[in-house]
């Protein structure tokens, strides 16, 4: 199993009029609960909004990035601690990153 494939990349979880056209997160929590339960962690890249972390068990890490800009140094580090820790506890373990659209970060 290569580390790509404990990777999920997605736009932002959305809710309301948003879910029409970005992950409704309910089916996001569905989807993570029900291939990966107990196995992940969600990343929110996204400086510009987030969500109440009860929908995905407090498994949210959040790194403020604005919309098609770099990281700080100091973030990616922080980001890359986190995901090798997180990986580093269970095989099973994936992480679900995103950011709003789930290309501009």
């Amino acid at each position: 199993v290569s580390s790509t494939d404990r990777i999920i990349a997605m736009s932002f979880p959305s809710s309301g009029k948003q879910s029409f056209y970005r992950n409704p997160i309910k089916e996001v929590v569905r989807f993570l609960d029900t291939k990966h339960a107990d196995h992940y962690k969600v990343y929110n890249l996204c400086s510009e909004k987030g969500y109440d972390p009860r929908y995905f068990h407090y498994r949210v890490e959040r790194i403020f990035i604005d919309d098609h800009n770099v990281p700080a140094l100091q973030d990616m580090l922080k980001f890359t601690a986190s995901v090798r820790e997180w990986m580093s506890q269970d095989e099973k373990n994936i992480i679900a990153i995103h950011c709003k659209g789930g290309k501009g970060r």
